[in-house]
């Protein structure tokens, strides 16, 4: 009997809570802000978390967004914005724990502590995965604060160790808060209901090597849930199925054939070459990530003109939830 088909994979607007990493310059950022416009247009209470060092995401939704720091702000209907500090946050925690915040926010401005943390190895990324912990806990009233947290992960370069960081804390501390509150913090990103980790990639060789390597890494060190790949800027098909061939067609025109204002057909041949070449170059890098991660693909369209404004990352986020595919 053949193969029963394997059931569709969960929505991404199923989850809690959903981390968005991949190398620098694959378009992390803005699925980010596709996939929030996405959920809030289908009526979720979204909030986007950055790490980096000044927000991004609003300034893909909205040409004048609000100043988004550590407190969240709405950026658009059903979307809240926020950066993660790190110093804030510690403020937040220790300041819950002793109740003196305000002294405590006072301690941790000094330039002596700063530069002692700054120093002190992991306690960034532990402590910006305990707010992202805290955020998801957030209610009001009965139901969740937020449907949907898309968090803006680190790069695939540090997205590895800064997922680690709560399994390298439980291994060295026996007992008390930490240990508490951490073993909460790696509950919610190992459970597959609440969470998954979502990789985003360019068909190009530097961006598919490392999205296989940031998917082996996953699954040997840690228990994250991951799914699916998001492949960015896809080049489509230069041509339409009855003209696969344009650029051979174009090449053995005469030259001196009068073609009004356009280029000699040399030169046309040329451009339809470099587009053909440039699709069959994306196709074959989307099937090296497909096999070397063994995961379905959610493939979006390159945008020869950029991110033009809010309607193409709108358009963006109708592809990115759709079902991911094998590639073939």
């Amino acid at each position: 009997m053949p193969a029963s088909p394997a059931p569709p994979l969960s929505s991404l607007l199923e989850r809690r809570l959903v981390i968005v990493t991949g190398k620098g310059g694959t378009g992390k950022t803005t699925v980010c802000a596709a996939l929030a416009l996405a959920a809030a247009q289908r009526g979720l209470r979204v909030l986007v978390a950055e790490v980096a060092r000044s927000a991004q995401v609003p300034h893909l939704l909205d040409p004048n967004p609000p100043d988004v720091g550590y407190e969240a702000r709405e950026v658009l209907p059903g979307i809240r914005a926020m950066r993660i500090d790190p110093f804030s946050a510690l403020a937040e925690y220790i300041g819950l724990q002793l109740g003196l915040r305000n002294l405590v926010e006072r301690f941790l401005r000094s330039a002596a502590f700063r530069q002692l943390m700054d120093a002190s190895p992991g306690w960034r990324e532990l402590i910006t995965l305990g707010k992202i912990w805290h955020l998801e806990r957030m209610r009001d009233g009965d139901r969740p604060r937020h449907d949907l947290i898309v968090v803006d992960a680190p790069a695939t370069g540090h997205g590895v160790s800064f997922l680690e960081v709560p399994r390298v804390v439980l291994s060295a501390v026996r007992g008390g808060p930490l240990r508490h509150h951490t073993e909460a913090v790696e509950a919610l990103l190992e459970d597959s209901a609440r969470t998954t980790l979502l990789p985003v990639a360019r068909a190009e060789e530097l961006p598919a090597r490392e999205t296989a390597q940031l998917v082996d890494a996953v699954r040997a060190r840690l228990s994250i849930p991951i799914d699916r790949v998001v492949v960015n800027a896809v080049h489509p098909a230069p041509f339409p199925p009855h003209l696969a061939d344009l650029d051979e067609r174009l090449a053995r025109l005469p030259q001196g054939l009068p073609l009004g204002a356009l280029p000699e057909p040399a030169t046309l041949a040329a451009c339809a070459r470099y587009l053909r070449a440039r699709h069959e170059l994306n196709r074959g890098y989307v099937v090296q990530i497909a096999r070397s991660t063994g995961l379905p693909l959610v493939c979006l369209p390159y945008l020869r003109d950029g991110l033009r404004g809010r309607a193409d990352v709108e358009a963006l986020g109708r592809k990115l939830l759709e079902e991911p595919r094998a590639a073939a």
